[in-house]
């Protein structure tokens, strides 16, 4: 059965419903901060592959409108990019991405090696790698595209889901435990006291109806931008993905171009159209994954996770902890940095929320992480996955 644009559309909306629904009835499903979109798609994937099992009927969803909604997202991360905010990171920030860095690396360098060892495709390891771990699961998505595309990656959007959301869970189950370890050698605080609170978000304004017109037009140029760069620096010898320039034309707009014509630049728009823009994006790319042909992948994919998680432990642990200066700070960031080394910035604000919910606040690390993995790590891993890919081993 095909299904138009519009029609996919709707599928994904309804997607969105069902995982709504899936996350309030069960606990455990909020509890790790699974997306809407993913819990909705996984139970949509589950019903399609009986379907399918029983019948022989599968879905053929319309892919027109999924490029328009990534770039849509990326060019909100940008957006939301105030380097302004840089000053108040200080060195600590500057510190962390140095630390960050060589992980990524490491990172793509263990699901390479595991990858090309259980006989896969090298790029398998990226998908069990940076891209879908560090990237989550709107970079996955992307990544998972482009190698369709160049190099006939047979199933690569349904790793890139399935690793995104393995790592999303692995990333908030499996904090804890870490920083249990790291406190037992820091030394506990106390519980947060009086007239205390622990870090987190003030509630946000609501968003006006002019807010979100510009917000609207700040996206749409953004697209329109970061696809004409694209277009104009594909014979370059490391190629940038259209996304990506997107994100730059976001950063750009946000601190250049939009103070410089008097248009407001308002977070709380950018934070609910770029949310709009991944749920639709993920829902639609859920609703195409058909896990009967995952059979094949779901051993060596699972052994590679598994072998992720222990290094990020063993990093968080080891490096990030040490390096962070071996207190009570350096313990919640590394249990923000297990967060999104492994799933995603919520992952790891609510891994460092459980923390100082016990223990008391840790304002310089909800500086840091959130900087550091709202935005600075996607341009790292941009950057650096543009450079690996432009290695021998992943030639088309």
């Amino acid at each position: 059965m095909s299904l138009d644009p519009l029609q996919s559309l709707a599928l994904a909306a309804a997607i969105l419903l069902v995982g709504r629904a899936l996350n309030r009835r069960v606990g455990v499903l909020a509890r790790y901060n699974i997306p809407q979109p993913i819990t909705g798609g996984l139970a949509f994937a589950l019903l399609a592959t009986l379907l399918h099992a029983t019948t022989g009927f599968a879905f053929e969803v319309s892919v027109a409108l999924r490029g328009p909604l990534l770039l849509a997202f990326f060019a909100t991360v940008g957006l939301a990019a105030d380097l302004g905010r840089l000053k108040a990171g200080g060195p600590k920030l500057v510190i962390f991405l140095l630390v960050v860095g060589p992980y990524l690396a490491l990172q793509n360098i263990v699901g390479t090696a595991l990858a090309l060892l259980l006989d896969q495709h090298p790029l398998m390891g990226l998908l069990g790698g940076s891209i879908t771990l560090v990237g989550g699961h709107g970079t996955g998505a992307a990544y998972a595209r482009i190698f369709t595309e160049t190099h006939e990656l047979t199933g690569a959007a349904e790793v890139a889901m399935a690793a995104a959301t393995v790592g999303l869970v692995a990333g908030g189950v499996l904090a804890g435990p870490v920083a249990q370890y790291l406190l037992r050698r820091t030394g506990t605080r106390d519980a947060v006291g009086p007239g205390e609170t622990a870090a987190g978000a003030a509630v946000p304004a609501p968003v006006s109806t002019d807010a979100a017109v510009v917000t609207v037009a700040l996206i749409a140029f953004c697209i329109v931008a970061g696809s004409a760069l694209a277009a104009a620096t594909a014979a370059w010898p490391i190629r940038l993905p259209d996304f990506v320039w997107c994100l730059f034309c976001g950063v750009l707009v946000r601190n250049l171009i939009a103070p410089a014509v008097g248009l407001p630049v308002d977070d709380g728009a950018i934070d609910l159209l770029g949310g709009i823009a991944l749920a639709l994006f993920l829902a639609m790319a859920m609703s195409a994954v058909q896990l009967w042909e995952l059979a094949d992948l779901a051993g060596p994919l699972m052994l590679i996770l598994a072998a992720q998680a222990a290094l990020a432990a063993v990093y968080a642990a080891v490096v990030v902890w040490r390096v962070m200066g071996r207190n009570y700070e350096a313990v919640v960031i590394s249990a923000g940095f297990y967060g999104f080394a492994l799933g995603a910035t919520a992952t790891a604000i609510a891994n460092m929320q459980a923390v100082v919910g016990r223990h008391g606040p840790a304002p310089v690390a909800f500086l840091v992480v959130p900087l550091t993995g709202a935005f600075f790590i996607d341009l790292m891993n941009a950057v650096l996955l543009s450079g690996a890919l432009s290695l021998p081993l992943f030639a088309p």
